[in-house]
Parts: structure tokens; sequence; C-alpha cells
């Protein structure tokens, strides 16, 4: 798992606990069946049982974590029904957002979108998966922003924990250059002032993970749930 946070004990605990193990556990530090113990994590941070605990609790009901009676905490398989609902309404969302800017978008966003790409290419030539994964949703952020939308994405955000877990294993399995080219797609149909072309870009691109789930589940099947 990545290092333990550095605690600010002069900020509030239980956020700082909860975005740690939210990260690890859509990350894959922390997979599916993984056991979390409130005295180990508590030790390790120099924090009480209580915070702990009730990060363990925000998690849980984000379906990331179950309590197993008289057992303990465990890390929750991936909900396949979770991803293809987060899957289906981010396309239709990100679909509009993308209409809606192709007429808008100015010289400044397409050049800040490319200078994205440019960086989404850097992460892929050191072999970064993470920072990948945090700049492709970076890019769809500032697209949501730029739409006048940014509350939409906070709202994606919060339905997409599952979808997110398995595009970290979609993304160090294949060949992830094929995502920069349809964000590439994507800002060409920006670029030419064409809302169908955007939209088609964006609907092409969050199917894909329709295309590589099959293989994954197939090979992993002890880390999904239905």
């Amino acid at each position: 798992m990545q290092a333990d946070p550095s605690i600010d004990f002069t900020q509030p605990t239980v956020p700082q606990l909860h975005e740690w193990l939210r990260g690890a556990i859509i990350r894959g530090e922390l997979p599916p069946a993984a056991r979390l113990s409130e005295t180990e994590i508590g030790n390790r941070l120099g924090v009480s049982r209580q915070p702990v605990r009730e990060a363990f609790i925000r998690l849980t009901a984000e379906g990331l974590t179950e309590v197993r009676p008289q057992r303990g905490t465990y890390v929750s398989p991936i909900s396949l029904s979770a991803v293809l609902s987060a899957r289906l309404i981010r396309e239709a969302v990100e679909s509009d957002l993308v209409r809606m800017l192709a007429g808008t978008a100015d010289d400044a966003l397409l050049d800040r979108l490319d200078a994205e790409i440019d960086q989404q290419r850097a992460a892929v030539a050191r072999q970064d998966v993470a920072g990948f994964v945090a700049l492709d949703d970076r890019f769809h952020r500032l697209l949501a922003e730029a739409a006048g939308h940014e509350a939409v994405w906070q709202v994606l955000e919060g339905l997409k924990s599952q979808m997110n877990r398995l595009r970290h294993i979609s993304a160090r399995t294949f060949d992830i250059g094929k995502l920069i080219a349809q964000h590439q797609a994507i800002v060409q149909g920006l670029r030419a002032r064409d809302p169908a072309q955007a939209e088609a870009a964006m609907r092409r691109h969050l199917r894909e993970l329709l295309i590589d789930m099959p293989e994954i589940t197939s090979a992993h099947p002890e880390i999904f749930a239905p």
C-alpha cells in the first residue's frame, strides 16, 4: 500500500483516513477480500481506533468495504452492476457536455486540453498508471468545468468508485495509449466546432471499458461481484 499519510492533527482526522484508505482500495493497493484492522491502522498512524472505525463506516457506505459478522471489515469485491451503471451515466452526461463545448471552446481551452494530453503521454512513458488515471480524471473534470458544470463532475465522482477500481486494473492490463488517442479525438471534435464529432468521440471513449471488461473479469473472477 502507498506510504502512510502524514496526518495533520490540526484538521479533522476521519476525512484524512477515509481519503487515504479509499485511494488505496480504488488503486488496488488494498485488493478485494483484504482484511482491514482498526488496531493495526490506528497504531501505524498514531491515532485511536475511533476515527479509523468512522472511516471504515464511510467506506462501507460507499460499497468499498463490508463488515463480516464476528470476522471484521474486508475490502469488498468490485460490483459489476455499479460499474455498468456509472459508465452509462457518464456516457449520457459527458456526451452532452462536449456537445455544449463544441460551440464555445476557445483556443485557450484547446491549448490546455492539448497540454493535459502531453502530461498523459509523459505518465505513460514513465509507466505511472496511477498518475495516468488521475490525469484522465482531470481531463474529464476540465471538460465539465469548461462547460460550466463543475457540480456535475462532483456528482459523477461520487458515483464512480467501483468504475475507478476497474479502470486501474484495465490501465495496468491494456495499452493505455489508446485512451490518449481517444482523448485526442475528443479535442479534435471540439477544435472542429463539430458537436456530433465530439459526442461520438466521447461515446467511443467511454465504451472502451465495455471492451476491456470481459477479459478482466474472466482472468480475475474472484475479485468481482454481480
